[in-house]
């Protein structure tokens, strides 16, 4: 987890230099290549659990939950454009998620493996867990975004300069998720998820705060750094919670559900800051992004003061588990 952040923070170094020395779109050629070489690469690794040709993959059902899922965010990209589009998109998107937790409810009750099921929400310390992991990924990709359109529209830095800047959260994240195993032994999953939060809320500010007084482009590090210490310092964390609350069989589908999870926490993130920026990239836009981004992570932060204070055996469910709808 840690390494996808630190890989997430990177983008924008490394995107900055392709893009100002070749073009943009060589940017996108790379990304190709990085592709190529991970499927290359993964043919070498060993599948520790062997396939069961005897079970099918629901394909109904990814179709509904992406399409649900994918109209939801397209509705608040078009929040700045057409406020009824919006309103129409998140509106159909609805009742495309209903229908796929309908279906998902009758394929369990007739015996079938529908594509996720339905009990894995019924462990409150897992739902608290991964509503911490989708703020999480949410502050990271909605605060890059943010800032990296700030700094070139607003401030006028070229890719190459904003990529720089944003190594302070790079090495913020790198130096908290080296420190994870460490930091684990030390003090409880939960403290460590609060403390990640608190860091990168008081990162928004400081961001805030400096980018309105000074025009020095390295008044956003001491931000950046706060930001990507908090970070590193929480993924893994938030993973362990979800993970640790099931049991062995049941990690591969509590796994994909996690990085799901995830995923569509970086595309609220940017979608909600771009939403928020196109409507009119000013400093008051850039402000406007940041406090949002920043009130999200408050609720992140009372999802994981929620989390219990004594770890969970692995698979147990929490105390109100048998409450959870």
């Amino acid at each position: 987890m840690g390494l996808g952040g630190i890989g997430a923070a990177a983008g924008p170094l490394i995107g900055g230099l392709i893009t100002t020395g070749i073009s943009w779109r060589a940017a996108f050629v790379f990304q190709a290549l990085v592709i190529a070489v991970i499927v290359v690469l993964s043919r070498g690794i060993e599948d520790p659990l062997p396939p069961d040709p005897s079970r099918s993959f629901d394909t109904v059902g990814a179709v509904l939950s992406a399409a649900g899922l994918v109209l939801i965010v397209m509705g608040i990209l078009a929040a700045d454009n057409n406020v009824w589009l919006m309103i129409g998109m998140i509106a159909a998107g609805a009742p495309v998620l209903w229908w796929f937790f309908r279906r998902t409810r009758a394929e369990e009750a007739s015996g079938r493996e529908p594509l996720l099921s339905l009990s894995l929400f019924r462990n409150r310390t897992s739902n608290l867990g991964l509503v911490t992991q989708n703020v999480q990924w949410l502050l990271l990709m909605g605060t890059s975004f943010t800032v990296a359109a700030y700094l070139q529209v607003v401030r006028g830095y070229n890719a190459i300069e904003t990529g720089v800047i944003f190594t302070a959260a790079t090495l913020g994240l790198l130096a908290s998720s080296l420190a994870a195993e460490r930091l684990a032994r030390l003090r409880p999953q939960r403290t460590l998820i609060i403390s990640g939060f608190f860091l990168a809320i008081v990162g928004i500010a400081v961001l805030i705060a400096l980018a309105g007084s000074f025009t020095n482009p390295w008044v956003y590090a001491p931000g950046l750094l706060l930001i990507g210490l908090g970070l590193g310092v929480m993924l893994t964390p938030s993973v362990n919670v979800v993970q640790s609350s099931f049991p062995e069989e049941q990690q591969g589908e509590i796994s994909g559900l996690s990085r799901s999870v995830s995923n569509l926490g970086s595309s609220f993130g940017t979608a909600i800051a771009g939403t928020i920026l196109i409507s009119g990239l000013t400093r008051g836009a850039y402000a406007v992004a940041l406090i949002t981004l920043g009130a999200l992570g408050i609720a992140g932060l009372v999802a994981a003061e929620l989390l219990p204070r004594e770890p969970q055996a692995n698979g147990a469910p929490s105390a109100s588990a048998e409450d959870a709808p």
